[in-house]
């Protein structure tokens, strides 16, 4: 499953990276539901370094999923909140070759990334092997196109705003049809 909370106008931020409140109360406690059924939620590092996430469903009964941070190029170093904040466990996805620094309260899974990076099946697979089957693809909006275009979305849910935005990142940049 994928989810993407957006804008009337397709944008899941300002231009200067402000994601607060796109989605709304009602958006935000929809994701929590779907974070609740979920095993894993996966975002990217861009997600991580802009929004600080907790990952959490503070919004509604059941338990939070592992946390699933993708960082091909060593990215993180280990100050941000998701290792700090004594929520559900941490595994950062990272490339075979990349010199990742000591992350606290994490776990790294080093897989063999492709041309384009890490094959996004693999990482499926890889977290189907630790039991995790049920996946929430979070964010951003790379990574959600990403796992769209390499089919490995069965669902997505949008999430639309009544507000316009006007500029900033769009929710979904897949190639042409």
């Amino acid at each position: 499953l994928a989810q993407v909370g957006q804008s009337l106008d397709g944008r899941i931020a300002t231009p200067s990276g402000d994601a607060m409140d796109v989605s709304g109360p009602d958006g935000l406690v929809h994701l929590h539901r779907c974070r609740a059924l979920a095993d894993a939620v996966i975002v990217g590092i861009t997600t991580v370094k802009a929004d600080n996430p907790r990952l959490s469903v503070r919004l509604v009964d059941g338990p939070s999923p592992i946390r699933v941070v993708i960082d091909c190029h060593g990215a993180l170093d280990g100050s941000e909140g998701i290792f700090h904040d004594g929520g559900a466990p941490v595994i950062v996805i990272s490339g075979m070759q990349t010199l990742v620094r000591p992350l606290p309260n994490a776990e790294v899974i080093r897989l063999s990334p492709t041309g384009t990076g890490i094959a996004t099946g693999d990482i499926v697979s890889a977290l189907n092997k630790r039991g995790l089957n049920r996946i929430l693809v979070e964010g951003g909006s790379r990574t959600i196109a990403r796992f769209i275009e390499e089919g490995a979305v069965d669902r997505l849910h949008v999430a639309i705003s009544p507000l316009i935005i006007g500029a900033g990142p769009s929710g979904l940049n897949l190639s042409p049809v």
